[in-house]
């Protein structure tokens, strides 16, 4: 393993313009990461419950192909359901245990329990079939480590900016009991786009509205409105808030307005697809180096494209809060396929200070936080035997974090799909 570390060129905080997005539970593309994870969940539990480990599989590939629907002032139809097709592969069940549906069971258990739609608007196929032998070893048994299945890279940055801190905070208020409670008539799917210019930030929201909660042309304005208020007082810094800009002023009814029947752009308006969601991060983030990998539905034992963006975040966030000179942190991690997942090729890693310079940086410091973060490989298979998916990844994650002294608030994967 070869340790880089180097100034940065400019902090974060002194950029002049930074732009951020995050999309809801509802979005198409976060429907596809949802399902792939839920069915990546549901294949590790059946790997514990009949090998007592955890078996290869990526089921990273999904696409929602759009419905259509008619929405109406108190309430449409949807013609023609959502297509939402999951592909991958996986190690196969004993006795000829049948993956697809267990695949196909897993994204019906999400989507019921994510959405405040009907799941009998979508319909669920399962592409999934047996990986390849050279693939399917990478997670052998008695090993202390399973090795990379990809050579691939990780990114991760800390701290979050304001206007990321902004982005975040306004997605756990749309996706609030509160807010829900307040309006009704908001839907799952919504996203948001944030800006800062110099000290200006503003953020554009689009939030489906559904139908049968909405009287008239009026009556979605005027919620509209009340919407804007309502974020924006819960705020803790000056925010422009827009909320579906597309809308027509001049609308007397059902046409040029954000109307869906089942909350969800996808019945009609929009495809998703794997990946082109929420980083690990819980954002994405134009201004900062990411990586394109998918995280979803990825294996939590020995893909890299899920392990090293969720540790390089948890690294970054630790330099940031337990190396004082630290004030912003880079990290990029590179992968071998067949080398062990706890000694990538490379950790490369930017940091900012706030003369610029690195020489009162502790490098032994820096290298004592890289060993503990990569210990997280050798801690998830002892644990695999012994803990179900649902808390295994995150369990090992929360002792990590502690020991580290890293804010939990850093990881946000088990939350980028909300």
């Amino acid at each position: 393993m070869e340790l880089i570390l180097t100034p940065a060129p400019i902090s974060h905080a002194q950029r002049r313009a930074e732009i951020c997005e995050h999309k809801g539970i509802g979005h198409p593309d976060s429907l596809c990461d949802g399902v792939a994870e839920a069915v990546s969940q549901a294949l590790c539990a059946a790997y514990l419950r009949e090998y007592g480990e955890i078996r290869h599989h990526n089921v990273d590939k999904a696409l929602l192909v759009g419905g259509q629907s008619t929405p109406s002032f108190g309430g449409g139809r949807v013609g023609q359901p959502i297509r939402l097709i999951v592909a991958g592969r996986a190690d196969p069940l004993p006795n000829g245990g049948a993956i697809t549906d267990l695949a196909r069971g897993a994204a019906h258990d999400y989507l019921a329990n994510a959405l405040h739609c009907p799941v009998d608007v979508f319909r669920i196929e399962s592409a999934v079939r047996n990986g390849s032998p050279n693939l399917r070893r990478v997670i052998a048994s008695g090993v202390s480590a399973p090795v990379a299945n990809d050579t691939s890279f990780g990114v991760g940055f800390a701290p979050y900016s304001p206007l990321e801190q902004t982005v975040l905070r306004l997605a756990e208020h749309l996706r609030s009991a509160s807010f829900r409670e307040a309006f009704p008539m908001a839907g799952d799917d919504f996203k948001i786009m944030g800006r800062r210019i110099d000290e200006r930030v503003g953020v554009t929201i689009a939030l489906a509205f559904m139908d049968r909660e909405v009287e008239s042309a009026v009556h979605y304005f005027s919620q509209k409105a009340e919407m804007a208020n309502w974020l924006g007082s819960r705020l803790d810094r000056p925010c422009e808030i827009r909320i579906n800009t597309l809308d027509d002023p001049d609308a007397t009814d059902e046409t040029g307005l954000y109307l869906t029947v089942t909350g969800l752009s996808a019945e009609h308006g929009d495809d998703g697809q794997v990946g082109r969601g929420n980083r690990v991060s819980g954002l994405i983030t134009p201004c900062r180096a990411m990586s394109l990998e998918a995280a979803a539905g990825k294996n939590p034992v020995s893909h890299v494209g899920k392990i090293y963006n969720v540790l390089a975040m948890a690294l970054a966030s630790a330099l940031v809060s337990r190396i004082p000179e630290i004030e912003e942190a880079q990290v990029q991690l590179l992968s071998a396929i067949g080398q062990p997942v706890n000694r990538p090729q490379l950790v490369a890693i930017e940091a900012a200070t706030a003369d610029g310079r690195l020489d009162r940086v502790n490098k032994g410091d820096v290298e004592g936080l890289v060993c503990a973060v990569l210990e997280y490989p050798r801690a998830v298979r002892q644990a695999g035997a012994r803990r179900m998916p649902g808390v295994l990844m995150e369990g090992v994650l929360e002792r990590l974090l502690s020991r580290l002294g890293a804010r939990r608030r850093t990881i946000q994967f088990f939350r980028f799909l909300t």
